[in-house]
């Protein structure tokens, strides 16, 4: 899928803010200790990738009721929702100066009903030209999303028959919609009512 710049400067890709809090302790030591593992940007960015994919449960496969939505409350609870993986798999990326940024899609239920907005990353590599959209939601019977920078292995296919929107931005920094439902939910259950319909 073509992306389209927000912004023209990588350093907005490499930036922390609220929930993108790379600069964090706990994001640092998990960023630290991903690199000792591997040792080049292409091998961190697949152990990150997996790391937050399948370590950290998805909150609605877990049945973890609490709302985390910054990178390192994500690491230090282990659980999050769509956004907050995305969030936190992104800080660990900028965390080793890999441009990163979020990306969005519509998704309903199989019908096609329940449109709600799904989270996920678009890295880009040292020496490549293009991002590449990779998706650490968590993997479960029917979703089998790998980092495959070639060609997109994704958690959900997007079925614009049913209403369902790959959305083309990439977006520096959380979209205000998805860090709203995130801030203003005092659990899943609220969370689930405030997940944003459109972007």
């Amino acid at each position: 899928m073509e992306l389209i710049q927000e912004h023209t400067d990588f350093a907005a890709y490499l930036a922390a803010d609220e929930a993108v809090d790379h600069g964090h302790p706990l994001v640092q030591e998990t960023a630290d200790a991903l690199w000792a593992a591997t040792g080049d940007a292409y091998s961190y960015a697949k152990v990150a990738f997996e790391f937050v994919r399948d370590t950290i449960p998805h909150s609605a496969d877990s049945g973890d009721d609490r709302v985390s939505w910054r990178a390192s409350d994500v690491l230090g609870t282990r659980n999050g929702i769509c956004y907050a993986k995305a969030h936190t798999l992104t800080a660990l990326l900028r965390a080793r100066d890999i441009p990163t940024g979020l990306c969005y899609q519509l998704l309903g239920d199989a019908d096609g009903s329940n449109l709600a907005i799904h989270g996920l990353v678009a890295l880009r590599l040292p020496g490549s030209d293009d991002w590449s959209r990779v998706d650490p939601r968590g993997n479960k019977p029917g979703v089998d999303a790998q980092f495959t920078l070639g060609r997109e292995q994704l958690a959900f296919p997007v079925r614009p028959e049913l209403g369902e929107i790959d959305y083309p931005e990439l977006y520096a920094a959380p979209h205000p919609a998805t860090l709203k439902a995130l801030q203003e939910s005092a659990d899943r259950p609220q969370l689930w009512r405030n997940l944003p319909t459109a972007l």
